[in-house]
């Protein structure tokens, strides 16, 4: 990795511009956690209730962020500390980020995130990575209302279409993830998909505790604790496994 790429990548103004943007996004979060506190009160509710769903909710917040440090972690190594939390800190998901990036670094002449990064390459990655992910806000701004319109018209009509209609589209996004996975095997990296079927064995364990056992709590984290397992899956298979057959 280019010592000189990453200082500009982790500069100041990077720092600045980055900073900027989450701190806009945090002061929402507490104008609006002000406003619905008020109207609570406003409206009469149990102000206890209002205190455990509040304490309920930083408690739910913390463990699933752990998946989202981990992402901004491990993309700081190729893309420096400001861009990955400045995506991962607003609208941007973990899966989107890192396939984005990986996208990005593949149309700039890279077989992926792990070769030397170059300034062309940084750019690339960065417009991949934001362009991709405006689209949603701009549909909300403009056609969300319309669009719920129309689908609580087609529920009341008959409800099975929306069903059909969303279990489709989750479907066809983890085809195209394991689609990925699957497709590295061909130059003999098998790092995708032990991290797809480790993650796939922890979630299903993670839901029949809490489906069969009674451990209703694990429903909030079983998502960020499959995720965390599975990046450790790949970290011991990079680390120790595949050393040891290369031995």
């Amino acid at each position: 990795m280019d010592g000189s790429f990453l200082d500009m990548a982790n500069s100041g103004v990077m720092y600045l511009i980055a900073g900027v943007v989450v701190l806009f996004v945090m002061v929402m979060a507490v104008v609006f956690f002000v406003k619905a506190y008020r109207e609570g009160i406003r409206i009469g509710m149990d102000k206890k209730k209002m205190h455990k769903a509040i304490t309920s909710s930083v408690t739910f917040t913390l463990i699933p962020s752990i998946g989202i440090l981990i992402g901004v972690i491990a993309l700081s190594g190729s893309l420096g500390i400001p861009i990955p939390w400045l995506r991962l800190s607003v609208i941007g998901a973990l899966h989107y980020e890192t396939m984005a990036a990986d996208v990005g670094a593949q149309a700039a002449g890279l077989s992926g995130l792990s070769d030397a990064m170059t300034g062309d390459a940084f750019v690339t990655i960065v417009f991949v990575m934001t362009i991709g992910i405006i689209w949603g806000g701009v549909f909300c701004i403009f056609g969300l209302k319309r669009y719920q319109k129309t689908l609580n018209r087609v529920q009341q009509k008959d409800n099975r279409w929306g069903t059909i209609l969303f279990n489709a589209m989750f479907v066809g996004m983890v085809c195209a993830f394991i689609g990925q996975g699957l497709a590295s095997t061909r130059k003999g990296d098998f790092t995708s998909v032990i991290v797809i079927v480790v993650s796939a064995l922890f979630m299903a364990l993670f839901t029949w505790l809490t489906e069969k056992k009674g451990q209703k709590w694990m429903e909030s984290f079983s998502l960020s604790f499959s995720m965390v397992l599975g990046m450790a899956s790949a970290i011991l298979y990079q680390s120790v496994i595949l050393p040891a057959i290369a031995g």
